[in-house]
């Protein structure tokens, strides 16, 4: 069975990590997906081990008119955009605000927040005109709780990405639009190579995997549109967080 049989997909941050088993999840479940991100060697890696269902369309999507291009080759191609999967992430090293630079801030919004608007604005008209479409954000539990492992900038970011989603459903309701943030704790991804004390291989391992989080996305997709799935946390078992204090109350 192929609950997703002739949707079209653009998903976004679809080189590594979430996006790229997100991308995977959904082709296996029918989606013709269109992969993007910044380079086009880790998106062309991961079309190659979906096949015929994938496409590349690369871009800096913190660049408006970019990401309103490639949404109109998508749609020239395809016809349409059913669902957009909107994974794009960044985060950096020096993040505290001792160490953020005016250049580092405008990295972290842009990155995690700017272009979000920018592909949510530019695939709005087509699903308002069909009066159907299907938003999924991969937003972050430093979009829900306030903490320093994060930094000021990406939770700040992340918050904002959070609100978006409430509002497309507020206001886009009336016209079959639909919008879910997921909400991922510690996932096993290379963003976390730039945390200041990467994890070790071990943490890793017991974190959540890419896969999960795309598990996740999928069952959000395939939901019927009488329902919405406003936020979805997932996070590991083993939460490093709760792990933590319960060692300081020993």
């Amino acid at each position: 069975m192929n609950p997703l049989q002739g949707k079209i997909v653009w998903i976004t941050g679809a080189g590594t990590g979430i996006g790229a088993a997100a991308a995977r999840a959904l082709a296996e479940s029918g989606a013709q997906v269109v992969l993007t991100g910044r380079r086009r060697d880790k998106l062309e890696e991961v079309a190659a081990t979906i096949g015929a269902s994938a496409a590349v369309e690369p871009g800096d999507l913190t660049d408006s008119a970019a990401a309103g291009a490639i949404v109109a080759r998508i749609v020239e191609k395809f016809g349409r955009i059913d669902l957009l999967v909107a994974n794009a992430g960044v985060n950096v090293r020096k993040r505290s605000w001792a160490d953020l630079t005016p250049e580092a801030m405008d990295y972290l919004v842009k990155g995690n927040l700017t272009s979000v608007f920018y592909c949510v604005g530019a695939v709005l008209p087509g699903m308002r005109e069909r009066k159907e479409g299907q938003i999924i954000v991969t937003a972050s539990v430093a979009g829900r709780f306030i903490g320093n492992v994060s930094g000021p900038g990406y939770t700040a970011a992340k918050h904002g990405v959070v609100a978006l989603c409430h509002t497309v459903n507020m206001e886009e309701c009336v016209n079959g639009i639909r919008c879910s943030a997921v909400l991922p704790g510690e996932v096993a991804t290379p963003i976390l190579d730039l945390r200041p004390v990467p994890a070790t291989a071990d943490e890793r391992a017991r974190m959540a995997q890419p896969e999960d989080v795309a598990d996740l996305i999928r069952y959000i997709a395939t939901l019927p549109p009488r329902v919405v799935i406003n936020e979805a946390m997932i996070c590991p078992s083993w939460n490093r967080g709760y792990i933590a204090a319960l060692q300081r109350k020993v």
